[in-house]
């Protein structure tokens, strides 16, 4: 019977060894004996049993025989070298022709065990110098000859299966046993340098273990030594800990201690020290933690808007819906809203009452004036009292990642040749970019895309299309007197005497006086003016209560020119008079809309236009085009112009005055002149004119029409393009008035009751 087992390993003659007797059962249907033969065979590949073919198989194998049986152990003597003239495999059944491989015996005996004997010595001595290997120089010393040391060592020879085939293949004892030589020193030598550097690295990680270990201990130690001296914790040590549980990221936690160490080397008596800590005393007070957003009740937010801003109901709306998206993603979402309207109409408040909303921290960071993109970026490092810019700063005097930023007054940045800072301002805005905003100072990224900016604006004109792009536009218009009463009663006054310290039974202001102060004491669409007008009032109880004359005050009409120390406002109002080429336009300013007469006389000449009244270049393009207009309808009053110099004036002449929304008034107040009809001055009107006669849609109409109703205008001619516009005009407004839309300034000739000629 012959044991045929696979053995990738060297098996060379005349080798003793031993193989566990359950291995060579399961290779056979009987059990092992003494005396039963074992065949060696090399596999070119590692094959399952079963799998194995007769072209898997080297042609050289070893041949070996059972000695002994003890217990779990059989002992097999190898014998020689067999080369296969046959096999052929089916299953577990191997059918051979085999042939005894003769050594050649070409290399003197002595010379060969004096190869073996230093080649055991030297694995010898490498054992020796591994602590760990030392109960392996006993089996060591066990071998006999050179068959013996490669047999026992080749599975851990670094050489492949086919390396080791070629030494047991080669017949030459003499060549057979250099290539054993080579094998084994070249294995010898890596397995060195392997242990060497285990032992090196072993070396640097205790050191490292002790380092780490050391540095905890003198860390517990100062601990405790600050807990009880705080006084005497040094600047650098409180860094330390401020730089560890600030929580920044990799970059800026770099950053900050390469400025640290810096520090420690400067000393206290540095120039730069002062630099070094005002940085590393800004960088460890922003908060670089993600914050959770706490859960967003959209009631709650809506009764916050509600309670501390009357009207303004189409804006208060698009702010519940960006918190509505904010509430479902759990993150900071939306477009960048830019509220754009005149002062005091609420821009700045409302985004306070947006942070309370949301249960955030609130900033107001204002821009007005800024020309040098380091405002925004912030200054380099590298120059004398850089600071970092205003963006940061805020998010530093927040104390939070997530605030409420209102960026006010983004219209009145400067742009000359020392810098833009609205292109600074694309990055901060941009939600694709904020996320690793990189101010010059601290010069690593900081993740801004939490923030919920706001920005203000009283016009979008003078704001760069690239900046005004990356935002949503959100009207503010102004309040018309029934709102300003309603503000003023619930929120300016009651504000106005907590500042100036009066009870609620201490002052009365009437119904009459307060709507007294709205109309003749402010001029303005906002409400910042009747809030100044009602601290004045507060201020001047104050001194009759304090003086003791009196318990209450209350404030009527006929005490308001006494106590506000000013007379009463002259608003515009319609004229009396109805004189040819006079009519009443409307126009938008800052300060909200007002009302505007176009004047216009003939008077001897040659064909001059005359324009007066301060009117931009927009505005004298419209009397072009006016005139034109006024030929081409009424040719048969053509002539008045070349022999008559036109007069065209727009009171105030100290007043400035730009603009195309008054192209309809200006062609109607000349087709007035012209045919010596008189327009009703209870009409007034705004649109652009076209040449061909259309009237194109203008702005701010909420505004204009508030001027006409308090002007005491009673019939308004529009643009038809602007009649979706009407939706934001108050409802006390639009009763009051009569809005006729219009499309072409025809219609408006003959409303106003000047004959046109039926086309």
């Amino acid at each position: 019977m012959i044991y045929i087992t696979y053995y990738n390993g060297l098996s060379l003659p005349d080798v003793s060894c031993y193989f566990q007797v359950d291995y060579l059962n399961g290779l056979s249907d009987r059990p092992v004996s003494a005396g039963d033969k074992v065949l060696f065979l090399m596999l070119k590949h590692n094959k399952e049993e079963g799998e194995v073919t007769a072209d898997d198989i080297y042609p050289i194998a070893t041949r070996g025989t059972v000695e002994s049986i003890d217990g779990e152990w059989a002992l097999i003597h190898t014998s020689s070298r067999v080369s296969l003239d046959s096999v052929r495999v089916n299953g577990r059944i191997f059918e051979l022709e085999m042939r005894v491989r003769p050594d050649i015996e070409d290399i003197d005996p002595e010379e060969l065990k004096g190869r073996f004997q230093k080649m055991r010595s030297a694995l010898l001595n490498s054992l020796q110098e591994n602590q760990q290997q030392m109960g392996m120089r006993n089996y060591v010393m066990r071998w006999r000859n050179m068959n013996e040391l490669i047999t026992f060592t080749s599975a851990l020879l670094q050489i492949t299966v086919e390396e080791k085939y070629a030494i047991l293949e080669e017949d030459s004892v003499a060549k057979r046993t250099e290539m054993i030589e080579k094998a084994f020193y070249e294995s010898l030598e890596l397995y060195k340098v392997s242990n060497e550097a285990k032992t090196a690295q072993q070396q640097s990680n205790e050191e490292i273990y002790r380092e780490q270990a050391i540095k905890r201990q003198m860390n517990f130690l100062q601990n405790e030594l600050d807990k009880m001296h705080p006084e005497n914790v040094t600047d650098v040590r409180k860094f330390e800990q401020k730089i560890q549980e600030s929580g920044m990221n990799e970059t800026a936690k770099a950053e900050a201690e390469k400025v640290l160490n810096r520090m420690k080397q400067e000393g206290q008596d540095s120039h730069e020290y002062g630099m070094l800590y005002d940085y590393l005393d800004f960088v460890t007070s922003l908060q670089w933690k993600k914050e959770e957003a706490p859960n967003i009740d959209l009631e709650a937010a809506r009764k916050v808007l509600d309670d501390e801003h009357f009207g303004l109901k189409k804006t208060k709306e698009r702010i519940i819906q960006q918190i509505a998206v904010m509430a479902l993603n759990k993150k900071q979402s939306g477009s960048i809203l830019l509220f754009v309207g005149v002062p005091g109409t609420g821009k700045t408040s409302i985004g306070q009452s947006i942070a309370k909303a949301l249960k955030r921290k609130y900033v107001r960071i204002s821009l007005g004036g800024i020309r040098d993109e380091a405002e925004i970026r912030g200054h380099r490092r590298t120059y004398i009292g850089a600071m970092p810019g205003r963006i940061m700063d805020g998010i530093k005097r927040s104390g939070a990642s997530n605030p409420v930023v209102v960026l006010d007054e983004v219209d009145k940045l400067v742009r000359d040749y020392g810098g833009d800072p609205s292109s600074a301002l694309l990055e901060v805005l941009d939600p694709e970019q904020n996320a690793t905003f990189t101010d010059h100072y601290m010069n690593v990224p900081y993740d801004l895309s939490d923030v919920f900016f706001v920005c203000t604006a009283n016009t979008t004109d003078t704001i760069p299309e690239p900046l005004l792009n990356r935002m949503e536009v959100i009207s503010f218009p102004g309040y018309s007197a029934v709102e300003k009463f309603q503000i003023a009663r619930k929120h300016l006054l009651p504000k106005a005497m907590q500042k100036a310290g009066i009870q609620k039974e201490e002052l009365t202001l009437t119904d009459e006086a307060l709507e007294s102060v709205i109309s003749d004491y402010t001029m303005e669409a906002g409400v910042r003016g009747l809030k100044n007008r009602l601290d004045s009032l507060c201020r001047a109880a104050a001194v009759k209560i304090v003086s003791g004359s009196q318990k209450s005050v209350e404030i009527d009409t006929k005490d308001l020119r006494g106590l506000l120390e000013m007379a009463p406002i002259r608003h515009d109002h319609i004229l009396e008079a109805k004189n040819p080429g006079i009519v009443t336009g409307l126009a938008w300013t800052q300060a909200g809309g007002k009302i505007l007469f176009i004047e216009t006389m003939f008077t001897k000449g040659n064909g001059k236009v005359i324009i007066t009244g301060q009117l931009g270049d927009v505005m004298k393009e419209s009397v072009q085009i006016a005139v034109s207009l006024v030929k081409a309808l009424f040719p048969e009053y053509a002539d008045q112009f070349d022999s008559h110099d036109l007069h065209i004036h727009v009171p105030a002449g100290a007043v400035p005055k730009d603009g195309p929304s008054a192209g309809i008034t200006l062609t109607t107040a000349l087709a007035s002149l012209v045919t010596g009809t008189r327009v009703n001055p209870e009409y007034a009107m705004t649109g652009e004119v076209s040449l061909r006669g259309a009237v194109m849609p203008i702005g701010g109409l909420p505004e204009k029409l508030m001027a006409a109703q308090r002007a005491g205008v009673k019939q308004v001619f529009i643009p038809e393009e602007n009649e979706d516009d009407l939706m934001d005009v108050a409802e006390e407004v639009k009763e009051a008035l009569t809005i006729i839309p219009v499309h072409w300034v025809t219609d408006v000739l003959k409303q106003t009751g000047i004959p046109v000629a039926e086309e």
